[in-house]
């Protein structure tokens, strides 16, 4: 058995254990809480009995007549009861008065009359002012004859004259407590199999983020071994957001999260404006022309297919990110190497538009190279990409700005690229939707639109690397990138 599995197995037997322990506790607790409900009604029983006795006291002297006669009534009396599934058809009340002494003088039970009783706790204690109880079993060492009494006091002006005890065998309500303790242990074993039931349902996603907790505790320990605190820090830094990502691939394995739906329907809308393109120029090469337009025919049919070529390149590279959540290997990047190489790159094509870098830096971090969390592909591709675009917008002659703040923030510090052109700026419209897929903005040269998946790449990118991209206008015109990433 692996690891993991032991882990889990280990949870699913405290949790048993812990079930198993409660319900112990519970069916343990039933007998005493029935012996309290059921002490609570004799008080009142013994009370009144004893106030229906004291009616019929004079000079300090007690007559049992008419309590005789009643208990005797009560025990010939006939009935069926149906108590929550149980049946009582008798009076199982017992009643017997002592005088002021603990002499008996009356016993429901024709058992114990003239016997001494002063030494019985709920005689003694209630002679005395004070509330006396007891449990006695009728038959020594056996319990299961146990009956609980409760004396209250018979009175004669303002003393005590006697004491009238109420008494009940236990065996009366432990029918009652056994069916109570099969109820519950049936409803908590039946419980606990559900749940070990769901939970091994379960397992198949729950195994995974035990894995990686396994997994980043070795890699942890290796990096412990090897001397490298700085490493050992960051595995302990990146350990909630393995655990976060975890859950959000058990939480799309459980909905079934699907794109298929939601591209082919973008791509169906976006293929077709340049496919008409394509039909129309078609339609029209089969007619006599001059050459000079059937070149230029021709060229639109060229320039489509290359839209719809990159469209769907672009999709399905999308596709792939937003499938990704998370980066297989992280490195330290270099941040002002992979500015100057984008902008080295986007220099040599910048279509009229020039490029330029610069690097601002507090004089506490100049001289410390800044280095990036990442991947140096995606990120070189989301620089590149907001060069592109700024070129785009810009017009002929007009500079596009790659600016990095070096700065540290202090704990969890950031990097943070700025990309600025000398555009137009965004419209008040397309303010939220910029980084909408295939949303696009018609370029101020060409008055062409693109396939409007640049920045939605960008921007999944950023999330991928615990980043943010922010699109705004400048204050002094065109519009700013911003990209904040995690440093190293």
């Amino acid at each position: 058995m692996s690891r993991r599995n032991r882990i889990f197995v280990g949870i699913l037997l405290v949790y048993v254990l812990g079930i198993a322990f409660l319900l112990y506790r519970i069916v343990l607790d039933l007998d005493p809480r029935y012996r309290e409900a059921t002490e609570e009604a004799l008080v009142e029983t013994a009370q009144v009995l004893a106030a229906f006795v004291e009616r019929d006291v004079q000079g300090g002297v007690i007559d049992t007549d008419a309590l005789n006669a009643t208990m005797k009534a009560a025990y010939a009396r006939e009935f069926d009861a149906q108590v929550f599934g149980f049946v009582k058809n008798r009076v199982e009340l017992r009643v017997y008065v002592v005088d002021r002494n603990g002499r008996v003088l009356y016993d429901s039970t024709g058992r114990a009359a003239g016997q001494d009783y002063s030494g019985w706790r709920d005689v003694a204690l209630t002679l005395a002012g004070f509330y006396g109880a007891r449990t006695t079993p009728d038959v020594a060492g056996d319990t299961g004859t146990a009956v609980m009494y409760v004396g209250a006091p018979i009175h004669d002006g303002d003393g005590i004259v006697g004491v009238l005890t109420a008494g009940k065998p236990t065996q009366s309500f432990g029918q009652f407590v056994e069916a109570a303790r099969r109820k519950i242990l049936l409803v908590g074993i039946g419980s606990a199999f559900a749940v070990l039931v769901f939970a091994f349902i379960l397992s198949i996603w729950l195994v995974r983020p035990f894995g990686l907790v396994g997994d980043a505790a070795r890699a942890m320990t290796r990096d412990r071994r090897a001397g490298s605190l700085g490493r050992f820090v960051r595995q302990v830094r990146r350990t909630p957001r393995a655990l976060r990502e975890a859950y959000r691939d058990m939480r799309d394995a459980v909905a079934g999260r699907s794109y298929v739906e939601d591209y082919v329907q973008t791509l169906t809308h976006e293929l077709k404006s340049p496919l008409s393109a394509i039909q129309g120029a078609a339609e029209l090469l089969e007619e006599p022309m001059p050459e000079d337009q059937r070149r230029r025919f021709l060229g639109n049919i060229a320039r489509e297919t290359d839209r719809i070529r990159e469209l769907a390149d672009r999709m399905l590279e999308l596709a792939v990110l937003e499938q990704r959540h998370r980066l297989a290997e992280v490195d330290a990047i270099d941040a002002v190497a992979l500015g100057e190489d984008v902008v080295s790159t986007a220099a040599g094509g910048g279509r009229g538009v020039q490029v330029r870098f610069r690097v601002m830096q507090t004089r506490e971090t100049i001289g410390r190279k800044p280095e990036i969390e990442g991947d140096a592909f995606l990120l070189r591709r989301a620089l590149a990409n907001l060069i592109d675009n700024a070129i785009d917008f810009s017009p002929d002659g007009a500079v596009v700005e790659l600016s990095l703040d070096g700065n540290e923030h202090g704990r969890g510090s950031r990097i943070v690229y700025r990309v600025r052109d000398h555009g137009p700026g965004i419209p008040d419209y397309a303010g939220h939707k910029v980084f909408e897929k295939v949303y696009s903005l018609q370029r101020p040269r060409t008055q062409k639109k693109s396939t409007g998946l640049g920045l939605a790449f960008v921007k999944e990118i950023a999330n991928l690397h615990r980043g943010s991209i922010v699109l705004a206008n400048h204050p002094d015109g065109g519009a700013v990138a911003t990209l904040t990433l995690p440093r190293y």
